[in-house]
């Protein structure tokens, strides 16, 4: 299998801090990636300088075999990048069937005109394709649902549904399952385990849950300080001492 995504001597600094230094950091296509660390160990950072919110000081960010860096974050999400962000953005006064039409419109033609309602009202290629989205992700008898009364969990699934509707390549979960009850988080689990099988997406994962990680990913980066300490399989990554000392406190899990 071929690299998708691939990052090298990628830094950030912001006035005296060091937020990140982090030297290869390579993403398999077709696998589940995930990154775990303390918090602070530059996460978030990391993953905004992978979709363009934020420019790194120094390095190379390559998606599908071109860089990315330089690309406003719309650009990118183009070229086939969707993330999944710790607190659901979806349009709360639409309909559910309605926020995933949305996306689909802007996947297909790139931009909007200043007609863009009465033809994504009328278009059927786009409502069947967020129909068909929607029963993938097991919102479909919810479709006609104001979006804003969902539970934390469905809204969750709808952003899902809403990035799917791109038909991405990489898909970047930013803490998927942050809020959750312990069976919404394993119904999260069950999805995103349907969704490897039936879409074949790549996906890279920001998670604090160690069950959802060591459930999920097929590999495992641990950042600390920015700096990548360890990377592996769930299995390895749970028996290093590294790992255990600066981020699960010396305990193994």
């Amino acid at each position: 299998m071929s690299t998708i995504l691939s990052v090298t001597d990628v830094s950030k600094r912001f006035g005296g801090l060091q937020a990140l230094d982090v030297k290869k950091f390579d993403v398999t296509e077709g696998t589940v990636h995930g990154i775990i660390g303390p918090n602070g160990a530059g996460k978030s950072t990391f993953l905004n300088c992978l979709i363009g919110k934020l420019i790194p000081d120094t390095g190379t960010v390559n998606f599908n075999g071109k860089s990315v860096l330089g690309l406003k974050p719309h650009e990118i999400n183009q070229a086939g990048v969707s993330r999944v962000f710790q607190t659901p953005e979806i349009f709360s006064d639409l309909t559910i069937l309605e926020n995933v039409m949305i996306p689909s419109l802007a996947h297909r033609d790139g931009a909007f005109k200043v007609n863009w309602w009465p033809r994504l009202d009328t278009d059927s290629e786009i409502r069947n394709h967020a129909i068909s989205t929607l029963e993938d992700i097991g919102l479909a008898d919810k479709m006609h649902n104001h979006a804003g009364a969902m539970s934390r969990g469905d809204k969750r699934r709808l952003e899902m549904a809403m990035c799917l509707s791109q038909s991405p390549k990489l898909l970047l979960l930013d803490e998927p399952t942050a809020g959750m009850s312990r069976a919404d988080t394993n119904a999260t689990i069950d999805l995103l385990k349907g969704l490897s099988k039936s879409h074949g997406l790549t996906k890279v994962i920001i998670e604090h849950d160690m069950h959802v990680v060591f459930s999920l990913c097929d590999r495992i980066s641990v950042l600390a300080q920015g700096q990548i300490i360890a990377e592996g399989t769930p299995d390895e990554i749970r028996g290093n001492p590294k790992v255990q000392e600066a981020y699960l406190g010396g305990v193994e899990v």
